[in-house]
């Protein structure tokens, strides 16, 4: 990979792996460590879970010495991590709008994997489409969801480098038939878009399928380039974002989205079904077309 595209958070993320490893091969733990050092184990704790922002290479060393780390190849290697892990990735200016370390993380996978039940994937969206998306969330400020749309395509970028993650989307039916008129032409002929694309690859869940195994939610498995990165699965709610790393939690999903691919509509019959949804789309009046609207849930008769 380039290194232009090295994210610093996945430079975080491997050097607090590596310290843990090396505390855990010496047999101490990480209360016996901060006390060697006249630490608080809190420090210890952030550099391993990768919560230092800015690592200190002094600590680093420092961390190395203890642990009898001596090969100078390996305690610079360390150092290493911990010089690019203080770098600013270019999402750091959209910090306003971008939380968490998600970005970061898919900046620079290998691969992307997503079951998206209600939305469009966020590297699939048009820009109409997203600022649809952020009103409806109630963000009312014109100038944030302008941010946030730029913030999107820019995250978008990483499908056009000259080394592009694979990225593999199923989307729930349900999404494509929530398009409200203003962005649904364009919305379909994005992912119409994606077709010759050999590094994309977009499946349909036709509603026709009935209950399947993605009904727990949306989910994200990244994988890296690096195999000393670990596999993560990244869930997303209202309030938090979640991040699983163990072996039996990545597993699970990825026989999870498996099964909602076995589910889905071929990959072919699935730009097939798209390519149908806009042929039906009626002239400019915005109206959904009668074989859609066959589709969408009825309004509750009141008695």
């Amino acid at each position: 990979m380039a290194d232009g595209h090295r994210s610093p958070t996945v430079r975080l993320r491997r050097l607090g792996h590596e310290l843990r490893r090396m505390r855990e091969a010496t047999g101490k733990t990480i209360y016996e460590a901060a006390a060697d050092l006249e630490w608080s184990s809190a420090k210890i704790s952030r550099l391993e879970n990768g919560l230092t922002k800015r690592p200190d290479v002094h600590h680093v060393r420092a961390l190395c010495a203890l642990y009898d780390i001596t090969e100078t190849a390996v305690v610079e290697a360390m150092v290493t991590l911990a010089r690019e892990a203080r770098k600013r990735g270019w999402w750091s200016a959209y910090k306003d709008v971008l939380a968490g370390s998600y970005v970061g993380l898919e900046a620079e996978a290998s691969s992307i994997r997503t079951f998206q039940p209600l939305v469009i994937p966020g590297l699939l969206q048009t820009a109409e489409y997203t600022a649809a998306i952020c009103r409806a969330a109630m963000v009312r400020d014109d100038a944030e969801v302008e941010r946030r749309v730029e913030a999107r395509l820019a995250r978008q970028q990483i499908l056009v480098r000259d080394d592009p993650p694979h990225l593999w989307a199923v989307i729930d039916e349900a999404a494509l038939l929530r398009l409200g008129p203003e962005v649904r032409e364009g919305q379909l002929r994005k992912l119409l878009d994606t077709s010759p694309l050999e590094h994309v690859k977009v499946q349909v869940l036709p509603m026709s399928a009935g209950l399947h195994a993605g009904l727990a939610g949306p989910f994200v498995i990244l994988e890296f380039p690096d195999p000393t990165d670990r596999s993560i699965v990244y869930l997303e709610t209202a309030t938090d974002d979640l991040y699983l790393e163990e072996s039996a939690q990545v597993g699970r999903y990825t026989l999870l989205f498996q099964h909602v691919c076995a589910s889905a509509l071929s990959i072919d019959a699935s730009i097939a079904h798209l390519s149908t949804m806009l042929d039906e789309l009626e002239g400019d009046d915005g109206t959904v077309p009668r074989q859609v609207a066959e589709k969408l849930p009825q309004p509750r008769q009141w008695r």
